[in-house]
């Protein structure tokens, strides 16, 4: 194996959500960004004059790193807000690694938040005017689910995917949320086959029990040099690899409904690493849709294509499964502001801390998390390891 640069070179060091689920019209996307913050830095053993390298992305603010660094007090030296959609946070982190390689920064600060339930509440609009020129607008769809059903229709079409296995998608990520006390169904009890079948149907082959939940939230993270990562109160839980790619971004431009960029990213990803597949012990996918867990299992190599409904059949990604997937409940039992590719990190650093709980894997030493953007446009795949893994 040829040694990258970046193989080991940064840690996550601190992680935090803010509040979850819904906080009330009386909260904004920044104050729960910040919450999530400090929550982070507090895990770390660091404050916000530590960080000189701030990456965000806040829902409704088009300069998100200026409004967060006015409202942390942080001036840094190292800033980044540029957004790919829902894999940004993965994207950051790539990024704060090399930043803090080459000198740029020494703590970076990674951080989100998002309110779409107390948007709603506010009756503020979930989203804001249509971006033109598009392809597709004269249509009228209803994205984002209009084009994840389009491709789960393909998918269905070309493979013999069925309702039922992208059902299993639904019960397994709800099963794992009865193990997360912060997770929004925590508490709503099992989810069967039949009750996804039965639920009502969005956007044709998408019930709702096939989409993710539309929750508030915020998350963030501190990472730092491997060197002085040592010297803090947590394991530190280091970045092994990363890649990321995007291909299109209207639906109707994507070069193959089935197939994402994902196999870009997760094949840089390994390389860097210097790992397979098979290493794995714990995968954090970002589960948008039912579709999308199956779409990445075949993507990030964990199955063969068209294979990923059969994959996810009879509890295999559930508790107690064969292979642990959205140990937190995803995006479709867990929490999903709009954008959830930094939780999906957040539940991978756990797992790895061994922090997680009754959701917690034994012996994890390899975590995969992938992050999803706009319409399986941007795809981001980060491998982290614990000190054992380097």
């Amino acid at each position: 194996m040829t040694h990258h640069d970046l193989r080991g070179a940064a840690a996550i060091v601190g992680v935090a959500e803010s509040d979850l689920g819904d906080v009330g019209p009386q909260r904004y996307p920044i104050e729960l960004a910040a919450q999530a913050a400090v929550h982070a830095l507090n895990d770390a053993g660091l404050r916000t004059r530590d960080v000189d390298g701030l990456f965000g992305c806040v829902a409704g603010r088009f300069m998100s790193n200026l409004d967060l660094g006015e409202y942390l007090g942080i001036r840094p030296r190292y800033s980044d807000s540029g957004n790919i959609g829902g894999s940004s946070f993965l994207s950051y982190l790539f990024h704060a690694a090399a930043a803090l390689k080459a000198g740029l920064c020494d703590t970076a600060l990674i951080v989100y938040g998002s309110t779409p339930r107390a948007d709603a509440q506010r009756r503020q609009p979930l989203s804001g005017p249509l971006e033109m020129p598009s392809y597709e607008a004269p249509y009228k769809p209803r994205h984002p689910v209009s084009g994840y059903a389009l491709a789960t229709a393909r998918h269905m079409h070309q493979y013999g995917t069925t309702r039922e296995q992208l059902a299993a998608v639904a019960v397994a990520a709800r099963a794992w949320a009865q193990l997360n006390p912060v997770a929004f169904c925590h508490d709503k009890g099992p989810l069967g086959i039949t009750d996804v079948l039965d639920s009502k149907m969005v956007c044709s082959p998408l019930s709702i029990r096939d989409c993710c939940l539309v929750t508030d939230g915020g998350g963030a993270l501190v990472v730092t040099r491997a060197d002085r990562a040592r010297d803090l109160p947590r394991p530190p839980v280091y970045l092994l690899g990363a890649g990321e790619a995007h291909s299109h971004r209207s639906i109707s431009q994507m070069p193959d409904l089935t197939t994402t960029c994902a196999v870009e990213s997760s094949a840089r990803a390994y390389a860097m690493a210097g790992v397979r597949p098979a290493d794995i012990g714990v995968l954090q996918l970002y589960d948008a849709f039912t579709i999308n867990t199956i779409m990445f299992l075949e993507d990030l190599g964990f199955c063969a294509k068209g294979e990923g409904g059969a994959f996810v059949a009879d509890g295999r990604i559930a508790p107690g499964g064969v292979l642990p997937v959205n140990t937190n409940g995803g995006g479709l039992s867990y929490c999903h502001p709009g954008m959830y590719g930094i939780f999906a990190l957040i539940e991978a650093t756990r797992q790895l801390r061994g922090e997680a709980g009754a959701r917690q894997q034994a012996g994890v030493e390899l975590a995969l998390a992938h992050g999803n953007g706009g319409q399986f446009s941007s795809q981001v795949t980060a491998i982290l390891g614990t000190g054992a893994a380097l």
